[in-house]
């Protein structure tokens, strides 16, 4: 017979003591307590380990994101006022604290109350959402123009269509960007050609504005933590934007919903509570398709959108430390049409180009950046190395594994020096 495991000794003490076998009756003896004690402590249960979610305790890249430090987030209100695309009358107004789900909800808020064509809707959003990005707008604005759905993507979305195509502005939630396909052909078929297929009668679905959470969070597994954009990035007639901080949040979701262009507009849900800015508090717009340089540099490009900005930084910030070159880092914003004149200018300056991307490696925006750079007779003679592409693997997303799917910091310092030293 073999011996008590480490579980069934454990178990044993809850016992009674004329309801165990002999040899778990030594443990009310001193000696049998004293062997329980050597047991647990050496066995796999009380091994310490580091749950999957957490940082290694002695890493030196992959470290957690500080987003109160970080220089891509406006912390006073003095660098969020002095962003040269804000208008003159929002620079001279005033700041106020939010999250990423603060900011959209600020957006769809002013939205709804300048123009009355705004309508909201989704699955929940009149309780506020998943995530509360739509919280208390339905009290503030009423139940006809902020409501709940049934559970039908597809009627979401063909829903969000006919109201744009009768001139309103509806902002449609997918309650997760997993959740979208059952609404692909309504907005490839229908949203995206409205306006060829209409022709001179004038009609499309311009005013469509589609918001989803898409992106890892570390434990979303298959069905919570998708990122589709580059499916999105296939089609004319719809743009497709993601932003990477409260203040871009805000201005780019009300310059989607004003736009007389479907929208897309992925919101990376990690960043919904981490990322935390000061936001201008009025009303203002900033530029679709438009990419911003966020730090310059001569020796190497990195062109990347969303969360894993924040991987950029701390890899590009290592790398000059260690390396003593300059990393410029730019983040897209809109990836379809994106702007393809700001990244070419600095790869014909830097010669280097790495291209950061959450979603699969494979057909995904990184590749179509690479094509454009290799095209580009001017910029591909000014090319010392091969675009390097940093993304997710061509796998579903594992729930245990997760960390190891998105770019982290290693991965993309690896690469910088690896086109450093081609």
């Amino acid at each position: 017979m073999r011996g008590p495991s480490a579980l069934s000794l454990s178990r044993a003490l809850t016992r009674r003591p004329h309801h165990l076998h002999h040899h778990h009756r030594a443990l009310f003896t001193t000696r049998g307590q004293q062997l329980l004690a050597a047991l647990l402590t050496s066995s796999p249960l009380n091994t310490p380990k580091r749950t999957y979610s957490t940082h290694p305790p002695n890493a030196k890249l992959n470290l957690p994101t500080d987003y109160s430090t970080t220089p891509l987030l406006c912390h006073t209100t003095t660098t969020a006022l002095t962003n040269p695309e804000l208008p003159p009358e929002t620079r001279n107004g005033t700041t106020k604290r939010m999250n990423l789900f603060q900011a959209v909800n600020d957006a769809l808020a002013t939205a709804l109350a300048e123009d009355e064509s705004v309508l909201i809707f989704g699955e929940d959003v009149a309780f506020g959402g998943v995530f509360r990005c739509t919280g208390k707008l339905a009290e503030t604005y009423g139940a006809d123009r902020v409501f709940n759905t049934p559970l039908t993507e597809q009627g979401i979305m063909g829903f969000a269509i006919g109201a744009a195509a009768e001139g309103m502005r509806p902002v449609a939630e997918i309650q997760f960007a997993d959740y979208v396909y059952p609404a692909f052909d309504q907005l490839v078929n229908e949203a995206a050609k409205y306006r060829y297929r209409d022709g001179a009668c004038g009609r499309s679905a311009g005013g469509l504005t589609v918001r989803m959470p898409c992106g890892g969070v570390g434990h979303g597994a298959l069905y919570h933590s998708q990122s589709p954009e580059s499916l999105f990035t296939h089609i004319p007639g719809l743009r497709v934007v993601m932003p990477r901080s409260p203040l871009q949040a805000k201005g780019l979701l009300l310059a989607a919903i004003r736009s007389n262009d479907p929208v897309v507009f992925m919101e990376p849900k990690i960043l919904y509570r981490a990322a935390v800015e000061q936001v201008p508090a009025g009303s203002y717009e900033l530029p679709l398709s438009k990419a911003e340089v966020l730090k310059k540099g001569d020796d190497v490009t990195v062109v990347s959108y969303g969360q894993p900005l924040y991987k950029c930084m701390a890899a590009l910030e290592q790398a000059e430390r260690d390396l003593g070159v300059g990393v410029e880092l730019i983040d897209l914003r809109t990836i379809y049409p994106w702007d393809k004149e700001t990244v070419l200018k600095s790869v014909r300056k830097t010669g280097r180009c790495v291209v950061v991307h959450e979603a699969m490696v494979n057909a995904g925006v990184g590749a179509e950046v690479a094509a454009v750079i290799q095209e580009d007779a001017e910029t591909f003679v000014r090319l010392e190395a091969p675009v390097a592409r940093v993304a997710g693997w061509s796998i579903h997303t594992p729930l245990l594994y997760e960390q190891f799917n998105a770019p982290d910091v290693a991965r993309i310092y690896d690469n910088i020096k690896k086109v450093l030293g081609f």
